[in-house]
């Protein structure tokens, strides 16, 4: 079984333009090393899957959730598409193999980058869209993103993790999280922050990510951890 047949059968969809296919799977650092072959990345196509993702969303939780508000809606919606939850669900189709890389960004583990996982599977998405129409964009996002939908609402696992560690931090000890930059590590275009959460002077958590809200999000999520043990104490 050749690449793009193994990549068909594990999105679980035929392209006739395997060229289109061969784009959605580039990354632009692969160019660099390949200059004059005619090739794209899938910078154009992950704009376009993004667009489309969103709109499938959108209509998805309009019709099945009346109940809910515009904010709620709104924050349901991000929650479904951010970057680790894209990831999730390249990850569990395992297409980061065959994206095509420069040597460096490959050693540096760029086939299970979260952002590099996330774009690849709007850029599939939109190659999907330019092949097959909208109807099967929309059967790809229901076998794959939308099944964790009920999961994000039953839990409440769309409530912005900094609201939530803030309202925590005011009803139990009456003081507002503040966030510090502790360092920066990694080149411009791959660079890594850490973040601490402070109550007060204390440090409460930290938090990693490719952006400081990242980071800043990831420390509040760990912070929520030890308050709520704290409060079940």
């Amino acid at each position: 079984m050749n690449r793009y047949e193994e990549i068909t059968k594990k999105i679980g969809i035929e392209f006739k333009d395997k060229k289109l296919l061969k784009t959605a799977f580039t990354h632009r650092s692969y160019l660099n090393e390949n200059r004059g072959k005619g090739l794209k990345n899938n910078e154009r196509l992950e704009f376009l899957g993004d667009a489309v993702l969103e709109l499938i969303i959108s209509s998805f939780l309009f019709k099945n959730y009346p109940d809910k508000t515009e904010g709620d809606l709104t924050s349901i919606r991000a929650a479904i598409v951010r970057t680790e939850s894209l990831a999730e669900e390249s990850r569990r189709l395992d297409i980061g193999q065959y994206l095509k890389m420069s040597k460096g960004e490959e050693d540096s583990g760029g086939q299970d980058k979260e952002y590099l996982l996330a774009n690849l599977y709007e850029s599939t998405l939109g190659a999907i869209y330019l092949e097959h129409g909208y109807n099967t964009c929309e059967d790809f996002v229901s076998r794959t993103l939308l099944k964790k939908v009920d999961r994000i609402i039953s839990q409440k696992l769309f409530i912005d993790p900094k609201t939530k560690v803030q309202e925590l931090m005011q009803s139990k000890f009456k003081v507002t999280p503040t966030y510090e930059i502790l360092k920066e590590d990694g080149p411009d275009h791959d660079k890594v922050f850490t973040v601490a959460l402070l109550m007060g002077e204390k440090k409460l958590s930290e938090g990693h990510g490719h952006s400081k809200q990242k980071a800043e999000e990831d420390a509040a999520k760990n912070a929520i951890d030890k308050l709520e043990k704290s409060k079940e104490a």
